[in-house]
């Protein structure tokens, strides 16, 4: 599908892709990757497959991912944003300003450390393309 330059495609032709592109690198079914689907939880996906997510989004929409930006990768190894198995507020701050896509509703209530893969539902990444794509 073909989208005129200079017009953002619509919410639905970006979720149906980036449901392509899961559906593709994770080899899951298309009906399994709704929107509010876990890339881990729900859908599989481990470390390694989110090189290929990215990589595989970047030619679909034809956007450039830096490293760390969807994913952000450095903020559990970093003493101030953790503390045991939660997240500090300081960390909490660096998080959402490093994830606007994200949905922290959830997540906020209570900031474990082992919940932080629910932020990246199916929903984040759509966000995240949209956002790339106003941008450009």
């Amino acid at each position: 599908m073909e989208v005129a330059t200079g017009m953002a495609p619509s919410r639905e032709e970006v979720f149906t892709k980036v449901q392509d592109v899961l559906t593709d690198a994770l080899g899951v079914d298309t009906e399994d990757v709704s929107p509010e689907a876990t890339l881990q939880g729900d859908l599989g996906a481990e470390s390694i497959d989110f090189l290929d997510i990215v990589f595989r989004l970047e030619k679909a929409f034809a956007i450039k991912i830096p490293k760390g930006e969807l994913f952000p990768d450095d903020i559990l190894n970093n003493p101030d944003y953790v503390d045991g198995d939660k997240m500090t507020v300081t960390g909490l701050e660096r998080l959402k300003s490093a994830m606007p896509h994200a949905d922290f509703s959830k997540f906020e209530k209570a900031p474990l450390v082992a919940k932080m893969p629910d932020l990246f539902t199916v929903n984040t990444i759509v966000n995240y393309v949209e956002n790339k794509l106003k941008a450009a």
